[in-house]
């Protein structure tokens, strides 16, 4: 038996479609004919029909069919299917034949090229004698037709055509060969596709017609046929619903057949391929759980149907195709677009496919060992004459034999042995170690680690046992690293011992010698005895000895080895082997240790490195050797000599391997309690590795003082002096200053802060926000300096500065001496405030508080500086810058020059201004800055003020059409006349009519036009003069003018009363001397 005998036959495997062969095309000679058939098969996209097309030679001669069997009362079938129908039924029967022609409508030879057609058809329809299937006709056309009815020619030539081919009109059809010929052939495809549905249903209809005359005693096996041909044909016929339907019944149909050892296998057979049918359509249905149903009920009933204890490993290999085949169907439909799950994807089954694959291979092992003796059956009795059985599942030797009794046993015992000797030369390995990479793939894919280890631990053991040790050992290494990091040690030695079995069988000393140390380790559960076979082995490893062989080896394997070791052994090669444990578990234990997390650069640096072996005896090791740089880099134990061989095992930083982590974790959660312990012992897990340790600089003898006056002033030039004292008893040498900002801290306070060393000039953006390496000399014992740094901070907020002083200095370590660089640093926070606030009002003449100004009008302008500072702060100057659209009423000179404020007191300004003409702009206008230069007042002569910039607030400024001023006197006297005058001016563009009037006070008599209307001329002015007579001493209101503009209705008597005194404070009368009355009188 061939190793493919298990396989499921092509025509099964494929899409079932319609067969239909084209005659008359000569597809090698003329370019016309190429271009129909290149048409029809070239680029055939799905949305096209399925339709499966072949050429042939008008007089192919088709498979002939048998005489019509009219009853089936003594018939008695000798199988369910043959092996060529289904073939047949694809490839070889069509479902239409299509003759073409070339002819066109206007031939003028048509008599003759009519009766040639006829001829051709005639040819066909008698090579298909006594077959359904459909002919027609396709003329090949160079003109383009016109349109059905308007070219009487053509359809009195077509009916005749017609007639003399005895075709309907539905099967002629015509083919213009035009630039639009896929067109036209995508039409003939569909034509076509529904003469074959035609055909294939009155094929299901024929079948059916025989099952009136079966009966259940004798015909069972015809059942099963029918139904499977009814649901073939529908598959054709691409009616899927209906082909289930009957795939299912043809399924329960096979299992109600009476089973036997004679007949099981052909059972079987038919049942996997109905199964495969069933699962097929449910898939392309999409209704993968009807597909996975089916196929465990299939599994379910199949099982245990074994057949003959002598060919067990036949029912076996049938297992592991039907799961092969299902994980091919379910990864076929997952490409199409089915989602597949974590727990349920093909990789379960291609798994199980391996696990009866490998159930083969040990049956086969169990059955096939005959002696060398046994010779093959002659004749075989596995060949049949044609070389293919006539039906599927059944034996070479006793084909179409159905009786349950064996007519000849010596025959059945020769098959049997020739099925067995067969199976020997079967190579088991390479077909589990297929199957089982499949199901790894699809775990990989589906994201199960643990599966994808499992199964390829058993890829390993297959290439072990088929003697591809190199392959066996790259996978074992590769899940190694798996089972070591979740700690599955019992399954890490089954792997390790095949590993090194493997490493034995083709002397790969490193690898050998790598197993052998992992295997003597405490992750390794072999028994002690075990243990020391290893190590003895491994002695004689490193003494440039062969090792005895491994247990279980196979024997011609084993003879090969020793040849590869004596060479091994003889040959003068590399003999040192450094191995690095980090990724294993070996049997020696290392943790090296400092004494403390950090030592000065001036004390010597200790630490312990601790070993622990775990092996059965005691072993000796040569050298230990560690690595530094900066830390301990590596650890090195020497095993063996370097004059044999020498294997050294590497530990990366202060120690531990694979397990070492695992183990520290336990240790931890463990709530054991340790024995106590001899003083000069220490509890293994106790100790924690400790490969790194800081090397800080030497302890500086020196003082660093600061001095300053917190807080620190917004943009003054804050002095902070540095003290530095030494302390050492020998000379500092190169002592260098850093100070500023500490760094690491917010990006805007490193933008806004500026160190100098010289306070007489102010810090602008160009100064650094830390001061490096400042050079400030040597110094001997005692000595001190001092330096005075000057910071600007220009925000308020939180600082911390750093100050950092370095120095060398010469000592002696151990009797050497050595130089050292020491540092001392100091830190401070120092807060930034403002040092005043400022407020700003606009008030009128009378101090009354002002939302808008008016043009041309006076008003004053107040400033009030208030200090925040704790300490005192010295005002040198202010200054009023106005904007251009202001302008000062008199000089704007300084009013607080040289003004100390202690805190909490303030200083006020005040400037009298006007806006000559109202802005149009939006906000109002702008009046301009108050520059205040200060300092501190406890600060350094040398130190610079500061100028500190207020803008002042824009101002809405509104035009009034009329201005009134008065003129008057600061004070009055009682019964002495007062003159008053009031200027009224017109400041538009048009004539005022303007209504006065003067309303009387109980406390003046007046004289003067007490109501009036007048007109004032566009930009002039109108002067009005009045004496009043104060009748009373005191805060006197005046009488109160009252102006009426009739154009400007807005402008109201409290506006006005803005801008001229109400009131005017009156004097008593003063008495004089009598002579200087008696004048008067």
């Amino acid at each position: 038996m061939s190793p493919t005998q298990w396989d499921f036959p092509v025509e099964l495997c494929c899409r079932p479609m319609a067969f239909v062969t084209l005659t008359g095309l000569d597809v090698v000679y003329n370019a016309v004919h190429r271009a129909v058939w290149d048409a029809f098969c070239a680029n055939r996209r799905a949305d096209r029909v399925p339709i499966s097309f072949k050429v042939l030679p008008g007089d192919h001669e088709y498979p002939k069919c048998r005489s019509k069997r009219t009853s089936y009362e003594w018939y008695i079938p000798k199988g369910i299917l043959k092996t060529g129908w289904m073939n047949k039924h694809l490839n070889l029967v069509p479902a239409l034949v299509v003759v073409f022609y070339e002819l066109d409508w206007d031939e003028p030879q048509w008599k003759e090229k009519q009766s040639e057609c006829a001829t051709r058809v005639e040819i066909v329809r008698q090579s298909l004698q006594g077959r359904n299937t459909k002919v027609a006709v396709v003329l090949i056309q160079k003109k383009t037709p016109l349109p059905p009815g308007e070219d009487i020619i053509a359809s009195e030539r077509a009916a005749a055509l017609c007639n003399v081919c005895e075709l309907s009109g539905k099967s002629l059809f015509v083919l213009p060969h035009t630039d639009h010929l896929v067109g036209y052939i995508i039409r003939l495809e569909n034509a076509f596709y529904e003469h074959a549905q035609t055909y294939y249903y009155t094929e299901i209809r024929r079948v059916k017609s025989h099952k009136e005359f079966l009966n259940k005693t004798t015909h069972q096996l015809l059942f099963v046929r029918h139904q499977f041909k009814i649901a073939f044909f529908s598959e054709l016929k691409q009616d899927t619903q209906n082909a289930l339907k009957n795939y299912r019944t043809a399924y329960n149909l096979v299992h109600e057949l009476r089973a036997h050892e004679t007949n099981i296998l052909e059972i079987k057979t038919m049942a996997g391929f109905i199964n495969y049918k069933i699962c097929r359509l449910c898939f392309q249905h999409n209704t993968p759980l009807d597909a996975i149903a089916q196929f465990r009920k299939h599994i379910d009933l199949c099982k245990k149907k074994i057949g003959s204890a002598e060919l067990s490993f036949e029912h076996a290999a049938w297992m592991s195709k039907q799961f092969q085949a299902f994980g091919d169907l379910f990864d076929e439909a997952i490409k199409l677009g089915l989602t597949a799950i974590q727990t349920q994807n093909p990789g379960f089954y291609y798994q199980q496919a391996a696990y009866y694959a490998q159930e083969r291979k040990q049956h086969a092992k169990a059955l096939c060992n005959h002696d060398a003796a046994v010779v093959y059956p002659s004749p075989d009795p596995l060949e049949t004459p044609t070389g293919v059985l006539d039906f599927y599942g059944q034996r070479p030797w006793r084909q179409g034999i159905l009786s349950f009794d064996l007519s000849d046993p010596e025959k059945e015992k020769a098959g049997i042995l020739a099925i067995q000797l067969k199976e020997r030369s079967v190579v088991h390995s390479e077909m589990i170690i297929t199957l089982l990479s499949n199901a790894v793939a699809q775990f990989k894919k589906y994201k199960c680690p643990r599966m994808k280890s499992h199964l390829m631990v058993q890829m390993g053991e297959e290439y072990y046992y088929a003697k591809d040790y190199t392959k066996a050992l790259k996978l074992l290494d590769y899940v190694m690293c798996d089972y070591r990091s979740e700690a599955w040690w019992t399954l890490l030695t089954s792997i390790l011992t095949t590993a090194l079995k493997c490493s034995y069988l083709m002397a790969q000393l490193k690898d050998y010698i790598t197993y052998s140390l992992e295997l003597l380790g405490r992750a390794s559960t072999l028994k002690d005895d075990q243990k020391s076979r290893i190590e003895k082995n491994l002695m004689n490893v490193l003494m440039n000895e062969s090792p005895d062989p491994e247990p279980d080896c196979d024997a011609l394997a084993v003879k090969t080895a020793q040849k590869l070791w004596a060479d091994r052994v003889s040959l003068a090669g590399s003999n040192v082997f450094t191995i690095g444990v980090q990724d294993f578990v070996p049997f020696v234990q290392c943790k090296a240790k400092f004494h403390a997390p950090s030592f000065h650069v001036d004390v010597p640096v200790q630490f312990d490195v601790y070993l622990k072996a775990d092996c059965p005896h005691p072993i000796r090791f040569s050298k230990l050797c560690v690595s530094f740089n900066n830390q301990i880099t590596s650890v090195d134990l020497f095993l063996g000599s370097e004059s044999g061989r020498c294997v050294v095992l590497s530990w990366q930083g202060g120690g531990g391997d694979a397990a070492s982590s695992q183990e520290a974790l336990q240790a931890a959660r463990s709530f054991k309690r340790r024995p106590k312990l001899p003083d000069d012992e220490v509890h293994w897990d106790s100790i924690i590795v400790q490969a790194s340790t800081m090397i800080i600089s030497r302890v500086p003898n020196i003082s660093v003082h600061l001095r300053h006056e917190p807080p620190a002033l917004m943009n003054e030039m804050y002095c902070l002096v540095v003290t530095v004292q030494s302390q050492e008893k020998s000379q500092i040498r190169d002592v260098k200053l850093t100070a500023g900002l500490k760094p690491g801290q917010d990006a805007n306070l490193t933008q806004k802060t500026h160190v100098t060393l010289h306070g007489a000039e102010l810090c602008d953006e160009s100064y650094p926000a830390l001061l490096t390496d400042i050079p400030v000399g040597d110094l001997n014992p005692g000595e001190q300096l001092e330096k005075t740094v000057y910071v600007r901070c220009g925000t308020v907020g939180s600082r911390m500065f750093l100050v950092y002083v370095s120095y060398l200095i010469n000592t002696t370590v151990e009797g050497k001496g050595i130089m050292c660089k020491c540092h001392k640093d100091e830190t401070v926070t120092i807060e930034t405030v403002f040092p005043f606030d400022v407020a700003v009002r606009f008030v009128s003449t009378k101090f009354e508080h002002l939302e808008r100004v008016y043009a041309d009008i006076p008003f004053l302008l107040m400033t009030d500086i208030l200090s925040a500072s704790p300490w005192a702060l010295t005002i040198v100057s202010s200054e009023l810058q106005l904007a251009p659209s202001m302008a000062a009423m008199d000089h704007l000179e300084s009013q607080i020059d040289k003004v100390v404020l202690q805190t909490g007191e303030s200083a006020s300004e005040c400037f009298c201004l006007r806006c000559p003409s109202a802005g149009n702009l939006e906000g109002g206008v702008a009046t301009g800055h108050y520059i205040i230069s200060w300092k501190r007042s406890s600060g350094m002569e040398n130190i610079p003020a500061i100028s500190t910039i207020i803008t002042l607030p824009h101002v809405i400024v509104e035009n009034i059409p009329l201005h009134v001023n008065a003129d008057l006197p600061s004070f009055g006297r009682v019964r002495e006349s007062l003159p008053v005058r009031y200027h009224l001016q017109n400041k538009t563009d048009l004539v005022q009519d303007v209504e006065i009037s003067v309303e009387p006070s109980d406390a003046f008599m007046f004289s003067g036009l007490k109501q009036i209307r007048l007109r004032i001329l566009p930009g002039t002015k109108q002067e009005m003069l009045y004496n009043f007579y104060p009748l009373m001493a005191g805060y006197q209101q005046l009488p109160s003018l009252n102006i009426n503009l009739l154009r400007f209705p807005n402008f109201t008597n409290q506006l006005l009363r803005r801008f001229i005194p109400t009131s005017i404070f009156v004097k008593p009368q003063g008495r004089l001397l009598e002579d200087t009355s008696i004048a008067a009188a």
